[in-house]
């Protein structure tokens, strides 16, 4: 593990919502799955926030950040938006939000993108992200992810 800078798109996202002392970190090993960063930092993986990428029926892009150790349950999330959702595919993630599979940080994409945030997350005291690529992660409390997402409330869309 060693400590290097985001992408200049997450940098600048840090920036923005104040959180110039987010440390990121790189592991060589990877952590592009919930389970190979909760095994690379030592955590549960119900500690990691995995930022998952969902299309609507009418293209439009949500981003679920979920609880490592759970799935999205597709029937809820389709029920709370109103219509059916898909996962997205390697091009529409990185098309959408900048980045891909498995480097989605929860925010400092390419393009605004509706987000859903899994109320499990909410009640962690520390949530480790990826960081804009497959081998670097961030940790932040849950009171930093509502500041720097906007969202307050978390929802139950796990299976």
């Amino acid at each position: 593990m060693k400590k290097v800078s985001p992408p200049q798109c997450l940098q600048n996202a840090f920036a923005e919502r104040n959180l110039g002392d987010v440390e990121v970190f790189q592991f060589p090993e990877g952590t592009r799955t919930a389970s190979d960063a909760a095994n690379a930092i030592g955590c549960d993986i119900s500690d990691i926030g995995k930022s998952l990428v969902f299309m609507t029926e009418l293209s439009r892009p949500v981003l679920i950040i979920m609880n490592g150790a759970d799935q999205v349950d597709l029937n809820k999330v389709s029920s709370l938006l109103g219509v059916s959702i898909r996962k997205a595919d390697a091009t529409e993630v990185r098309e959408h939000t900048g980045y891909a599979i498995g480097g989605v940080p929860p925010f400092g994409h390419a393009n605004p993108v509706e987000t859903l945030i899994d109320e499990k997350l909410l009640g962690k005291r520390t949530v480790w992200f990826a960081a804009g690529t497959p081998s670097t992660v961030f940790s932040m409390t849950p009171d930093e992810l509502r500041c720097a997402t906007g969202i307050e409330t978390g929802v139950a869309i796990s299976a």
